[in-house]
C-alpha cells in the first residue's frame, strides 16, 4: 500500500498527499426503483473560436465526440456573425457573413457559416446557434472591431466593436431572417426544427457595450426572435444566456412572458426554452487548487429557482449554457499556474461529479433540465497540456474526455443509489466537499439489456491518495447472470497527461509517442471481462477507487 500510494503522488500534479482510508464505502443500486429518465444533458458542448470546428484536430475532436454519444449532440459557439475572414484566434472567430457595398446595401455570405455548420451536421450534430455577434458594419462603434488579447491582459481589452449593438435594427433583423432562411434552403426544415436558436452572451455582463444593456438587450432579442419566427415559425427561440441567475434574468422573463414587445408592439416574446451560466470558484490554498463546486451548485439552484418561480414555464426546457468549474477556458498554466488542474484527473473527476448531481438539483425545483453545455473544446497551435479548460491538446485526448465516454454508455432510466453516502447535491451546494471524508457516490442506470454505475472519488482539494475500497451492491437484476466489465480514469489508466508526464513531458513529442499518447487517451477497461452469477437478481462489486478516480461498471444481460 506504501508503494501504491507513492507512486500515485509521484504521477500526479499535486503537492500533498493524504492517506488511504482502509472503511469501505457501501453504495446501494436498485434498479427496479427509478428516478427518471437519464436525459443526456451531458451531450452538450460550447466554446468560443467556431474557427476551430473547421480545423483538423478541431474536426477529429467533434468526430470522437460525436461518436461517443447515443443522441445528436447540440454545439454552441461564439462568433458566428462577427466580422472577418475566418481565422483563429484566442477568443475570437469570423464568419464574415454579413457587409455592406458603397451605397449601405447588405452583402450576405454564408460560406464560412456554412462550414462551420456543415461540420456539425455531417456527424449528426445540432447547433445551439449563437446569434451573435455584431457584424462590423451594423456596429454603433465599429473601431476598433478585432481585439488581439492574450491571457494575462486585462478581460476588458476583449470588448470592442463586436460587443454593441444593432446600429439598424431592421437590417440587423433583416439578416437574421435571411440567414435562418438559408439554413432552411440548405438542410431542411425538418432539420434546422430541431436546432435551439439564442441571442448573444452573457448580456448582463462584458458581452454588450450599451448605455442601458438590459433594455437594450431585451429589443436585440425581440427584434430576433421574430426574425428567427417569421423565417421558420416551428424554430425554438430562446435566452437569456446571462452569466447569473440574478436580477437581469428575473427581469428578462418577466419581459418575455408579460412585457411589450419592441419589434411588434405586442406582449410578451417567443420564449421556446430559458438558458443562463453557472461556474464554480476555484482558489488556492496553501499552494493546492481547491475547487468551488459549492459555488457552481448554487448558481445553478438560483437559475433553477427563477424558472420555478413562473408558472407559465412549466416543463419549459432549460439549458445551462456554460456549466464549468470556473470561468476563462482560454488562461492556460502559463498565466495561472493553478489551471494545471485541467489536464488531469480532478476535472475529470469533478465533472462526473457535478453531472450527476445536476439531474438532483433540477428535479428539486421540478425544471425539465435538457442540457448543460461543457464550455471546453480544444486550442490549435497551443503547446502540449498548456492548462487551457479543453478536451483534447494537439489531436490527443485529455482524461476528462472518457468521462463523457462513460456518460455515453449509460443509458434508459436513472435508478436509485444508497448506502453510507457523506455527500449529497444538498449538502454540497452548502459547503462544497470541504471535509475529512472525499465525495464517494454513484450514478446508476438500467435499460433493457444493462445496467451501469459511474463511481466517482472526488474532493474539492487538489490531493491525491489511493482512495478507498468501494462495496457495490447491486439488485433488481432481471437475469440469472451478466457480462461484468470495469472502466477506468486514474493515474495510470485512460490518461493521456499522466502518460505525457511518464516520458519526460516533452514539447515535441516524435511521432511514436504521439501515438502512445493516443493509445493511453482511450477509455481503458479495467480487467477482463467475466461473468457473475446474480441469484435473486443480486451481485455484489468491490473495487479499489483512488482519490480523484472515476469508475464506470457495467452489467450487462
Amino acid at each position: 500500500m506504501k508503494r501504491l500510494l507513492t507512486s500515485l503522488c509521484l504521477a500526479a500534479s499535486a503537492q500533498l498527499c493524504l492517506a488511504a482510508s482502509p472503511a469501505p464505502v457501501k453504495l446501494t443500486i436498485d434498479a427496479n426503483q427509478v428516478r427518471g429518465p437519464m436525459t443526456p444533458i451531458w451531450a452538450w458542448f460550447g466554446y468560443d473560436e467556431p474557427n476551430y470546428t473547421t480545423a483538423p484536430n478541431g474536426k477529429k475532436l467533434l468526430t470522437d465526440i460525436a461518436a461517443l454519444s447515443p443522441v445528436p449532440v447540440y454545439v454552441r459557439a461564439h462568433n458566428l456573425m462577427t466580422s472577418g475572414d475566418g481565422s483563429y484566434a484566442l477568443k475570437w472567430g469570423s464568419t464574415g457573413m454579413y457587409s455592406e457595398d458603397k451605397n449601405g446595401k447588405p452583402v450576405y455570405n454564408w460560406a464560412i457559416v456554412d462550414q462551420i455548420f456543415d461540420t456539425y451536421v455531417q456527424r449528426k450534430m445540432k447547433p445551439l446557434a449563437q446569434i451573435g455577434f455584431m457584424p462590423q458594419a451594423l456596429s454603433q462603434r465599429p473601431e476598433p472591431y478585432q481585439h488581439h488579447w492574450q491571457p494575462g491582459t486585462p478581460y476588458q481589452e476583449i470588448m470592442t466593436g463586436w460587443a454593441t449593438p444593432p446600429n439598424d435594427y431592421d437590417k440587423w433583423a433583416e439578416l437574421i431572417y435571411q440567414w435562418v432562411r438559408h439554413s432552411v434552403e440548405r438542410y431542411g426544415q425538418q432539420e434546422v426544427e430541431s436546432w435551439y436558436w439564442e441571442v448573444w452572451n452573457e448580456p448582463d455582463g462584458h458581452y454588450l457595450i450599451a448605455p442601458d444593456t438590459k433594455l437594450e438587450y431585451f429589443k436585440m432579442y425581440d427584434y430576433a426572435a421574430d426574425a428567427v419566427k417569421r423565417a421558420l415559425p416551428t424554430a425554438r427561440m430562446g435566452g437569456p444566456h446571462t452569466a447569473g441567475a440574478g436580477r437581469f434574468m428575473d427581469d428578462f422573463l418577466q419581459h418575455a412572458l408579460h412585457g411589450k414587445n419592441f419589434a411588434t408592439g405586442k406582449t410578451g416574446s417567443p420564449l421556446d426554452f430559458v438558458a443562463f451560466h453557472a461556474k464554480g470558484a476555484p482558489t488556492v490554498v496553501n499552494g493546492v487548487v481547491r475547487m468551488g463546486m459549492g459555488t457552481h451548485f448554487k448558481r445553478l439552484d438560483d437559475g433553477f429557482a427563477l424558472v420555478q418561480k413562473y408558472p407559465e414555464l412549466k416543463g419549459i426546457p432549460v439549458i445551462i449554457g456554460e456549466s464549468d468549474p470556473e470561468g476563462c477556458a482560454a488562461c492556460g498554466m502559463r498565466t495561472n499556474p493553478e489551471n494545471a488542474y485541467r489536464n488531469g484527473t480532478l476535472y475529470a473527476s469533478y465533472t462526473a461529479a457535478s453531472i450527476a448531481r445536476e439531474y438532483d438539483l433540477a428535479a428539486r425545483r421540478g425544471v425539465n433540465l435538457i442540457g448543460a453545455v461543457n464550455w471546453s473544446f480544444e486550442f490549435e497551435d497551443q503547446p502540449w497540456y498548456a492548462g487551457f479548460r479543453d478536451l483534447a491538446t494537439n489531436g490527443v485526448n485529455k482524461p476528462v474526455l472518457n468521462v463523457f465516454r462513460m456518460l455515453g454508455m449509460m443509458r434508459g432510466e436513472r435508478v436509485t443509489v444508497g448506502g453510507d453516502q457523506t455527500y449529497d447535491a444538498a449538502r454540497i451546494q452548502a459547503e462544497g466537499v470541504r471535509g475529512a471524508r472525499t465525495d464517494i457516490n454513484a450514478l446508476a442506470t438500467r435499460d433493457g439489456h444493462s445496467i451501469a454505475v459511474m463511481v466517482w472519488n472526488y474532493h474539492d482539494d487538489d490531493l491525491i491518495d489511493s482512495g478507498a475500497p468501494v462495496e457495490l451492491q447491486i439488485a433488481g437484476i432481471p437475469a440469472k447472470q451478466v457480462k461484468l466489465r470495469h472502466f477506468r480514469i486514474d493515474q495510470e489508466h485512460s490518461n493521456s497527461y499522466s502518460a505525457w508526464l511518464r516520458m519526460g513531458s516533452p514539447a515535441s513529442p516524435t511521432a511514436a509517442q504521439a501515438a502512445q499518447l493516443q493509445q493511453a487517451s482511450e477509455l481503458a477497461q479495467l480487467g477482463a471481462t467475466s461473468t457473475l452469477k446474480t441469484p435473486g437478481g443480486k451481485t455484489t462489486v468491490q473495487l479499489q477507487l483512488p482519490r480523484q478516480a472515476v469508475s464506470l461498471v457495467t452489467l450487462s444481460y
